[in-house]
């Protein structure tokens, strides 16, 4: 009753004395709580329980579940953020096990996590909507989506998408280079129904060539199996292809040993061009040795349903026809049609990914970011800022740059221009001073003073040193990690900026940029062994390499339930070889 009387004497107090500050107080009685307030400018002399106003949450879209868009996904803790994925597929595949799944080495469903079991533990408020997007309105911050083609809606639902920030995470699609009867006569090894329908596609052939009404001629062509392309994904599953026929099929059609024939088509001079040039030797020479015929040199400019034709450098534009059974084009990506579409909406124009700065953000979209396949860094060159980044070292304002002031400025310059260090190591020197010598002459480090020409010609070469990152899943992982450890501090670095000195402006940038650690990379060869080339100019070849390989794909699938799957299938090989029943 006293806290009854209270709260009473109170409440008359406010609606006696309105002009009073506001004021609140907060009554306890028997465990529970009463809430009195006022408004000094209040007219109605009312008092009620104070409303608790909810704070606005951003909204982030995330187009895309591969390797960028779900390591962003699996990195994301702030919970600050209402998070939307949007993508037909509604699992994450690890494709670097696509060439095991043609096989039958591994089972696709061992590669697959759904999306909604990667983020259910998650703290942030995250759903899923199985839909592909066709059209992104950067002006209105919409992306526009209709039902997964697959679904029984038929794509005829077509919604739209608000959003705070849009991450830009689709991919890219296989680059047919515009010839002629690829997209109707190729199969493609970008997705798992890709290689579930590349497994039919060869148990199929060895079906029909075992019919007794065909000739023997009729069954050299079905058992003829042309791969396009000799790079990693090529390459690997030439070797799956030689070893699933060798050490599994014969057994089970002995009749079409004979027949069979595996060809690999490069455009260029070597196969696995992006490797260690001992690599490149070995594969060949293994793949000359194990019966697949690579053919070097040699540019398909027309498929049609029974031959693939090619036109050899060197060889006077002469065009060879060449019968095959399937063929399998892994020639490298290309722009997918929204992202071509998009990039015309903001001046992006003749280029064949999205470009973004150094800290994924899209060029002239401060709200939109893209990662993995779709897009590139457009590193920023040291010649474009060469004048501010001389002004912001030359503190004193003298005209001229002395050694200690550049060294005082330097971590941000390698920090902000990476082709600094790279030229650096490349030239073999040991600091900055090496550098800024080679333009001034025979003179002390420490009486060097350069003005603006002499420090442009100093830096005149850094910036050849500048290289596009490969579309490997590598980077868009890395990638997918970075930017969701900066949305988990972006209000910490707002007001604590933790990135390099803006030379062209005033105050630092908000975050590091981004910047890609590779880690090495791996190309599978048949028969148990294993190209491994990995940092400091490490090579291996052989078993060791293989087992290597087992265990770093192994340790890097999604999940225990995956990793689990993916060894017992590996198990299951070793025992009972490779399933060959079409399914």
């Amino acid at each position: 009753m006293n806290g009854l009387s209270l709260f009473k004497r109170a409440s008359r107090a406010f609606d006696d004395y309105p002009t009073l500050a506001k004021l609140i107080v907060v009554c306890t009685v028997s465990g529970g709580g009463y809430v009195a307030y006022a408004d000094a400018n209040s007219t109605s002399g009312a008092h009620a329980i104070a409303p608790v106003s909810e704070i606005r949450k951003k909204k982030v879209v995330v187009v895309g579940t591969g390797w960028a868009g779900t390591s962003f996904l699996k990195k994301l803790n702030n919970p600050s953020y209402d998070v939307q994925v949007i993508s037909p597929r509604n699992y994450f595949a690890f494709t670097p096990l696509l060439p095991s799944v043609t096989c039958g080495t591994v089972e696709a469903r061992s590669i697959v996590e759904p999306i909604r079991s990667i983020v259910r533990k998650k703290g942030v408020n995250v759903s899923y909507c199985e839909a592909e997007c066709f059209k992104i309105d950067a002006d209105n911050k919409k992306v526009y989506c209709r039902p997964n083609p697959d679904s029984s809606m038929n794509g005829k639902e077509e919604f739209a998408v608000d959003y705070d920030y849009l991450v830009i995470a689709m991919g890219a699609r296989p680059n047919t280079f515009n010839t002629p009867g690829v997209v109707e006569h190729c199969n493609f090894l970008k997705e798992v129904e890709d290689a579930q329908r590349i497994r039919r596609s060869v148990i199929d052939s060895f079906e029909k060539a075992s019919l007794p009404t065909l000739s023997d001629e009729e069954r050299k062509r079905i058992l003829h199996f042309v791969v396009v392309g000799g790079g990693p994904t090529g390459v690997e599953f030439a070797a799956e292809l030689h070893d699933f026929v060798n050490d599994d099929l014969v057994k089970l059609y002995p009749a079409a040993k004979d027949f069979v024939q595996i060809t690999l088509l490069e455009a260029a001079d070597h196969i696995l061009n992006m490797f260690d040039k001992r690599i490149t030797d070995f594969a060949e020479k293994k793949f000359h040795r194990d019966g697949i015929d690579v053919k070097l040199g040699s540019m398909v400019v027309k498929v049609s349903d029974k031959e693939i034709s090619t036109k050899v450098r060197g060889n006077g534009g002469e065009i060879n026809a060449i019968p095959y059974g399937m063929v399998v084009w892994s020639t490298g990506i290309g722009t997918h049609p929204v992202i071509r579409n998009f990039m015309q909406q903001i001046g992006q124009t003749n280029r064949r990914a999205l470009a973004t700065d150094e800290w994924l953000r899209v060029e002239g979209c401060n709200s939109i970011y893209a990662l993995g396949d779709c897009a590139t860094i457009n590193q920023r060159k040291v010649m474009e800022d060469i004048a501010a980044i001389f002004k912001k070292a030359d503190k004193d304002n003298s005209g001229t740059l002395t050694v200690k002031e550049f060294q005082e400025v330097i971590d941000d310059i390698c920090e902000r221009y990476p082709q600094v260090e790279l030229h650096l190591k490349s030239k073999k020197m040991r600091d900055i001073a090496d550098l800024l010598k080679m333009a001034k002459g025979d003179v002390a480090k420490e009486a060097i003073e350069l003005n603006i020409e002499e420090f442009k010609k100093a830096l005149s070469e850094v910036d050849s040193q500048m290289k596009n990152l490969p579309a490997t899943a590598q980077v868009a992982a890395q990638q997918g990690t970075y930017l969701a450890n900066c949305f988990n501090r972006m209000e910490e670095a707002e007001k604590n900026p933790e990135g390099p000195i803006r030379f062209r402006e005033e105050g630092r940038h908000r975050f590091r940029p981004f910047r890609y650690k590779h880690f090495g990379q791996f190309a599978p060869l048949g028969g148990e062994q294993t190209a491994a080339q990995l940092p400091g100019d490490w090579v291996s070849i052989g078993q060791s390499s293989q087992w290597l390989w087992y265990s770093v794909y192994a340790s890097k699938l999604v999940s225990w339930r995956t990793r689990v799957l993916v060894i017992t299938d590996w198990t299951r090989r070793f025992v009972f070889g490779r399933d060959s029943s079409r399914i």
